[in-house]
């Protein structure tokens, strides 16, 4: 499987032109294995069974976003740093000062106890977090995941 562009001692020899595909095998089998390591560790915060809801989702924004997880037993997490809720201001304010994205999402376990969540949220608040977003399990696509 060789290129040959002819300007030999024949003239009349035919010009070999055929596409070396095992280099673009090669390459396309090593990116699929990239992907399908790193697919999973595109995931933030930890993993907690969300509440279900029926919201449009928010657009995606260039940097990677703040998420504030509350698992099933209460433990507050920043990304998945465990943290005690009275020291989540005071962590979280340099990390948004450095950001052009000032917003933080929440992320809550649909078996805490909704204090819990609020209590979270308020602490958000006090400290001077305006933009808090919640997420949620789109409806849909837990049905879809259930068939």
């Amino acid at each position: 499987m060789a290129l040959h562009v002819g300007g030999g001692s024949d003239p009349d020899e035919p010009i070999l032109s055929e596409i070396n595909v095992t280099p673009l095998v090669d390459v396309m089998l090593v990116l699929l294995v990239i992907f399908m390591i790193t697919a999973p560790m595109l995931h933030q915060g930890i993993e907690v069974a969300l509440p279900k809801a029926n919201a449009k989702n928010l657009p995606m924004r260039v940097e990677d976003p703040l998420v504030v997880s509350i698992n099933r037993d209460g433990i507050v997490y920043l990304g998945t740093t465990p943290i005690h809720p009275s020291q989540l201001v005071e962590r979280l304010t340099p990390v948004l000062e450095a950001r052009r994205d000032k917003s933080v999402f929440l992320k809550g376990d649909r078996d805490v106890p909704y204090g819990a969540v609020i209590t979270v949220l308020d602490a958000l608040r006090a400290g001077g977090i305006q933009d808090i977003g919640m997420i949620t399990q789109n409806d849909a696509a837990s049905r879809r995941r259930r068939r």
